[in-house]
Protein backbone atom coordinates (compact mmCIF):
# COMPACT_ATOMS: atom_id res chain seq x y z
CA UNK A 1 0.00 0.00 0.00
CA UNK A 2 1.52 3.30 -1.10
CA UNK A 3 0.86 6.84 0.04
CA UNK A 4 -0.40 8.64 -3.06
CA UNK A 5 -1.46 12.00 -1.61
CA UNK A 6 -0.90 14.01 1.56
CA UNK A 7 -2.93 17.17 2.20
CA UNK A 8 -1.84 19.44 5.01
CA UNK A 9 -4.03 22.14 6.56
CA UNK A 10 -1.68 24.25 8.64
CA UNK A 11 -3.06 25.71 11.83
CA UNK A 12 -1.87 28.89 13.56
CA UNK A 13 1.66 28.80 14.98
CA UNK A 14 0.23 29.25 18.47
CA UNK A 15 -0.56 26.16 20.48
CA UNK A 16 0.73 22.61 20.26
CA UNK A 17 -1.33 21.42 17.29
CA UNK A 18 0.44 22.53 14.11
CA UNK A 19 -1.63 20.96 11.32
CA UNK A 20 -4.41 18.57 10.35
CA UNK A 21 -3.57 16.06 7.63
CA UNK A 22 -5.43 13.77 5.22
CA UNK A 23 -3.51 10.86 3.68
CA UNK A 24 -4.63 8.90 0.61
CA UNK A 25 -3.42 5.34 -0.02
CA UNK A 26 -3.28 3.82 -3.53
CA UNK A 27 -5.65 6.55 -4.80
CA UNK A 28 -8.42 4.47 -3.19
CA UNK A 29 -8.55 4.98 0.58
CA UNK A 30 -8.21 8.14 2.68
CA UNK A 31 -7.62 8.76 6.38
CA UNK A 32 -8.63 12.25 7.61
CA UNK A 33 -7.86 14.13 10.81
CA UNK A 34 -4.30 13.01 11.47
CA UNK A 35 -2.82 15.71 13.69
CA UNK A 36 0.73 17.07 13.75
CA UNK A 37 1.53 18.03 17.33
CA UNK A 38 4.53 19.75 18.88
CA UNK A 39 5.64 17.67 21.86
CA UNK A 40 8.51 17.96 24.32
CA UNK A 41 10.75 15.95 21.98
CA UNK A 42 9.65 17.59 18.72
CA UNK A 43 6.86 16.94 16.25
CA UNK A 44 4.81 13.75 16.22
CA UNK A 45 1.63 12.53 14.55
CA UNK A 46 -1.57 11.64 16.39
CA UNK A 47 -3.95 9.36 14.54
CA UNK A 48 -7.70 10.10 14.40
CA UNK A 49 -9.39 9.07 17.62
CA UNK A 50 -12.68 9.20 19.50
CA UNK A 51 -13.39 9.84 23.14
CA UNK A 52 -14.38 6.82 25.21
CA UNK A 53 -15.25 7.34 28.81
CA UNK A 54 -13.86 10.12 30.95
CA UNK A 55 -10.89 11.69 29.19
CA UNK A 56 -9.74 8.50 27.45
CA UNK A 57 -9.28 8.35 23.68
CA UNK A 58 -9.00 5.40 21.32
CA UNK A 59 -7.47 5.53 17.82
CA UNK A 60 -9.95 4.92 15.02
CA UNK A 61 -7.23 4.03 12.51
CA UNK A 62 -3.53 3.49 13.13
CA UNK A 63 -0.42 1.77 11.76
CA UNK A 64 0.10 -1.79 12.99
CA UNK A 65 3.89 -1.55 13.45
CA UNK A 66 6.60 1.05 14.02
CA UNK A 67 8.03 0.65 10.50
CA UNK A 68 4.71 1.63 8.93
CA UNK A 69 4.28 4.50 11.41
CA UNK A 70 7.75 5.82 10.53
CA UNK A 71 7.01 5.60 6.79
CA UNK A 72 3.69 7.42 7.20
CA UNK A 73 5.22 10.03 9.48
CA UNK A 74 7.99 10.64 6.92
CA UNK A 75 5.48 11.36 4.15
CA UNK A 76 3.46 13.65 6.42
CA UNK A 77 6.45 15.63 7.73
CA UNK A 78 7.82 16.09 4.19
CA UNK A 79 4.56 17.70 3.05
CA UNK A 80 4.26 19.70 6.27
CA UNK A 81 7.72 21.21 5.70
CA UNK A 82 6.75 22.17 2.12
CA UNK A 83 3.60 23.95 3.37
CA UNK A 84 5.49 25.61 6.20
CA UNK A 85 8.30 26.83 3.91
CA UNK A 86 5.79 28.17 1.35
CA UNK A 87 4.26 30.42 3.99
CA UNK A 88 7.62 31.83 5.11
Amino acid sequence: MEVTDVRVRKISDEGKMKAIVSVTFDNEFVVHDIKIIEGQNGLFIAMPSRKIGEGDFRDIAHPINSETRAKLQGHIFTEYEKVKNKEE
